[in-house]
């Protein structure tokens, strides 16, 4: 185990995506309460500023993407929205640069798009919300690696379309190895089925 708790950093956006990452923040809630040196999150946006979701919601950042210290990041989130046609060049360079040195960056929905325009996903296995989605980025030359699958993760990448948002949860709990496998399939198995058993071995895993 690290010696310093790590970062998973959330990037906050006007039009960020509410459902999109409801499922992920409480996940890392829940492991918080049982390793709370292990992990960290914070709600960063470009330049600190407020911002407001797509619901409404108004969130303030815990501070500027700007003074993010990448030597303890865990993983880079990228929540879906309806800007990612253009600009987020400070978050998108990042995510390359980290993609590179091997550490994890989920997008889910529109900053798939994102990623696309930064030529981040010509060269490996993702998904998105279609494949014409994604054509909208002239850099985009990722065809033949498209998957229609409801998450797809590639080592340090993991992508999902806006409709599967419980899936990119459980796709980033796995690369972060955020709970042991067991709870991590008794956690999906209860919120995809509502079934009780789910819930009991939930209960057990734990």
């Amino acid at each position: 185990m690290e010696d310093f708790v790590k970062t998973i950093a959330l990037y906050a956006t006007d039009t960020m995506a509410d459902w999109e990452y409801s499922y992920l923040v409480a996940g890392i809630a829940m492991a918080r309460e049982q390793a709370p040196d292990r992990y960290q999150l914070k709600i960063l946006s470009d330049g600190g500023g407020d911002v407001t979701s797509l619901g409404g919601v108004h969130i303030v950042p815990d501070g500027d993407l700007a003074d993010l210290d990448t030597s303890e990041l865990a993983a880079l989130i990228l929540p879906g929205g309806n800007t990612w046609g253009e600009g987020h060049a400070n978050v998108l360079t990042l995510a390359v640069d980290l993609l590179g040195r091997g550490i994890p960056v989920g997008a889910i929905c529109g900053a798939t798009l994102g990623l696309a325009r930064y030529s981040a996903l010509n060269s490996r296995p993702h998904t998105s919300n279609a494949p014409e989605f994604l054509a909208a980025a002239t850099e985009y030359t990722g065809q033949q690696h498209y998957r229609d699958e409801r998450t797809v993760s590639d080592g340090t990448l993991v992508t999902a379309p806006g409709t599967a948002p419980l899936e990119f949860a459980k796709a980033v709990f796995e690369a972060l190895e955020l709970f042991p496998q067991p709870v991590i399939d008794a956690w999906y198995g209860l919120y995809s089925t509502g079934e009780k058993k789910y819930y009991d071995q939930l209960v057990g895993a734990e």
